[in-house]
């Protein structure tokens, strides 16, 4: 099953998994309950418009790509899957958020050559 053919629900249960996020988890970060991710992700409920962007930033993503929509070309800043990645760092433990750091300086230097 291709993300683009997935519901929001079903895409953020697709995400969540993705990135070892329980929904009890992805629950007290948004303030709610367990039964509402669920009823979410099973297409029970429909995800507010509100939410949106609190759950697109604590999966990573954008608003466009958790709803399904294409993003638009020509849009300024770095690639959309880079601005993903660095996302993700974020919320990596400080020591794994170092190891990249020193991962990316070591790439750096060594294209510097």
């Amino acid at each position: 099953m291709t993300e683009d053919l997935l519901m929001p629900g079903a895409r953020i249960a697709h995400l969540r998994k993705e990135q070892d996020i329980t929904q009890v988890q992805l629950a007290e970060l948004l303030g709610t309950s367990q039964q509402t991710i669920t009823a979410y992700e099973v297409g029970r409920r429909r995800v507010p418009v509100s939410s949106l962007p609190k759950i697109a930033k604590l999966l990573g993503v954008s608003v466009e790509a958790l709803i399904g929509e294409q993003a638009k070309p020509g849009k300024r800043g770095p690639a959309l899957k880079l601005q993903q990645q660095l996302e993700r760092i974020t919320r990596l433990p400080k020591t794994q958020q170092r190891f990249v750091m020193q991962v990316i300086d070591s790439v750096i230097a060594q294209a510097a050559r």
